[in-house]
């Protein structure tokens, strides 16, 4: 769960093998020397669903990147079942079992979990190894069993590098139009804010928004006054982070950003041409592959 925290907190750890299945408390995993070694291994698959939010918590709560990871979901799409699809729709459409989602927005941090919740918690990995075994199939006739280990591997590492502090100003989409040196000044105070947020473990919002981040690098204030005179800008922010956001400010400007990458623009017209017509390409390619064309 994350509702009033910057990292997710474990609710629940489910495990399941050869059709038997386990509800764990993260108290207890955490202090698992074997699930560590399990979930490190690489020549032990992980089968996962949509697991990018899987991967930062285990990232985030055990300070662990798994490997051997495998993700259904992209393993779904490659077999052909449809791009982002999700996990009920496939049950039901491999298994005609209609999943009960009356538990999905429980607490699941209270203890003991109800017998709903339990039962949801199952619901959630019983079908991961049939689904497995129906994408493998599908996947050995064409040829892409190895293509979905490659790229659920893939797919890990990229999220892993988007956590980066030092990258997560190219988030910031809004902030294109501002010059390298404004851009150079809101990479070090989105990078402050992602380590200020790590520290006090709250929400990147209930620190500073994106949206007044952009505004301060945009202005580069040299003083406490000019920051407050920011439209947006809380007092209270200014009282606690004033002095540090200044010195942001100044750091950022007056740094050599000459090589820094900068935010990506949207498209122009004729760039907008250009890959409608690249587009089309890949999606004639896709058809032709029966692979979803995002992938």
């Amino acid at each position: 769960e994350r509702v009033n925290t910057f990292y997710p907190i474990p609710g629940l750890v489910q495990l399941g093998l050869d059709g038997e299945f386990c509800l764990v408390d993260p108290s207890v995993a955490e202090q698992s020397g074997r699930f560590r070694e399990v979930l490190a291994d690489p020549d032990t698959p992980k089968l996962l669903y949509a697991m990018s939010e899987d991967l930062e918590l285990f990232r985030q709560w055990l300070n662990l990147q798994p490997a051997g990871v495998i993700d259904l979901q992209i393993g779904a799409a490659m077999a052909g079942a449809g791009f982002s699809l999700g996990y009920a729709r496939l049950v039901e459409t491999l298994f005609g079992e209609t999943l009960d989602k009356c538990a999905t927005r429980s607490d699941w941090l209270a203890r003991p979990l109800s017998d709903a919740q339990q039962r949801y918690a199952i619901d959630d990995i019983r079908f991961l190894e049939p689904m497995y075994q129906w994408v493998s199939a599908l996947l050995r006739d064409r040829g892409l069993e190895a293509a979905l280990v490659e790229e659920s591997a893939r797919f890990a590492n990229e999220l892993a590098g988007q956590e980066d502090p030092d990258n997560h100003y190219l988030k910031l989409r809004a902030g294109w139009t501002l010059s390298a040196q404004q851009q150079g000044v809101l990479k070090e105070l989105v990078r402050w804010r992602e380590l200020e947020c790590q520290r006090r473990d709250r929400p990147r919002n209930r620190v500073l928004a994106d949206a007044l981040l952009i505004a301060i690098a945009e202005r580069l204030p040299a003083s406490l006054k000019e920051l407050s005179n920011i439209q947006g800008v809380p007092s209270g922010a200014v009282r606690r982070y004033g002095d540090t956001l200044i010195e942001l400010v100044s750091r950022g400007s007056t740094a050599d950003n000459s090589s820094l990458e900068r935010i990506a623009p949207p498209l122009s017209r004729d760039q907008q041409g250009f890959f409608k017509q690249l587009k089309r390409l890949f999606r004639n390619a896709a058809e032709d592959a029966d692979i979803p064309m995002e992938l």
